[in-house]
């Protein structure tokens, strides 16, 4: 079997890939989903000896017959699964090392994530230092949002005139 480290780093990959996509899962089990995408990101899935068909496969065959996801102990099964088929000429336990060392240290890859890009007449349009009359008093100097300070008149109810310097200082003054 794989050293102690080796192992804490890939049940560390295991978390990892879990969690992936899914902002109410704990780490503990995994989907078939994510499954499919570890193996395809760390490599397992070479598309000639294991393939995604494979992949999809081995999950089904180590989960439970109700269950959806596998828990750890079944990722581990499903590796020694996969590992005399992606390496063939190696025996049972160094296949198992191998595909072990394959997987151990990785984390989802983000392929394909869009960027917001500002160009042409979006540019022109979100450019606050550009605005006139009253929307210019809704952004601050930077170009922050004021919110509703912003958009709307909030009328000061205190009962002093505006700006008059101490304000909120007639009870301490009637107190004396």
């Amino acid at each position: 079997m794989a050293g102690s480290a080796e192992m804490a780093s890939l049940e560390e990959s295991f978390r990892k890939f879990a969690i992936y996509g899914d902002t109410k899962a704990t780490g503990q089990e995994m989907n078939g989903k994510n499954w499919a995408k570890l193996c395809k990101d760390c490599k397992v899935t070479d598309g000639k000896s294991v393939t995604g068909t494979d992949v999809d496969i081995v999950f089904s065959k180590v989960k439970g017959k109700t269950a959806r996801v596998i828990n750890y102990e079944e990722f581990k099964k499903a590796l020694e699964e996969l590992a005399p088929k992606r390496f063939k000429d190696k025996s049972k336990e160094e296949a198992y090392e191998a595909i072990c060392q394959l997987v151990a240290g990785k984390e989802p890859i983000n392929v394909g994530v869009t960027k917001a890009k500002t160009v042409g007449a979006v540019e022109r349009l979100t450019d606050t230092s550009k605005y006139t009359g009253s929307h210019k008093e809704r952004f601050d100097e930077s170009g922050k949002g004021k919110g509703k300070s912003g958009r709307e008149n909030i009328v000061d109810t205190s009962g002093y005139v505006s700006a008059y310097k101490n304000a909120g200082t007639y009870d301490a003054k009637v107190k004396k």
